[in-house]
């Protein structure tokens, strides 16, 4: 798993503040932002969008993975989720699973207060079931 800097650190959490306050949760009002750092430096990012329906909402992390996938990205090398919330919060299940599908690497959880937690996918969902899974049946 890569290390980050600080540097890399502030820049994923500035973007996941930032784009957290579009964010479209007027049923649970829990925003949320999340920034991917690609494997090329490229940051992308996305925010969770509630919809009355909520199963057919969209969490933060899940939508930041797509928009660097839609961008043509193929690896992930970081995350950060930004909350505000304390201790700042973890992705849902499902986050860790779509993030598990590209590896092991840093997590960044912070929030708005400043609080920053720094963990992993593999710490987040030890023995997920990825990619490589299918080459052990």
């Amino acid at each position: 798993m890569t290390e980050l800097s600080e540097k890399e650190i502030d820049r994923l959490v500035e973007a996941a503040t930032t784009v957290r306050t579009r964010a479209r949760a007027p049923y649970s009002g829990f925003a949320v932002g999340a920034a991917v750092l690609s494997a090329d430096g490229c940051v992308h990012v996305g925010c969770n969008v509630e919809n009355a329906s909520y199963g057919l909402s969209v969490c933060a992390e899940r939508h930041a993975v797509a928009a660097a996938v839609a961008a043509g990205t193929s690896g992930l090398s970081a995350v950060a989720v930004v909350t505000d919330s304390s201790p700042p919060a973890s992705p849902c299940g499902a986050c860790r699973q779509v993030l598990a599908e590209f590896g092991n690497f840093p997590v960044i959880l912070a929030n708005l207060a400043g609080a920053r937690i720094v963990t992993s996918v593999g710490e987040l969902l030890p023995n997920a079931f990825t990619p490589e899974s299918f080459s052990k049946s």
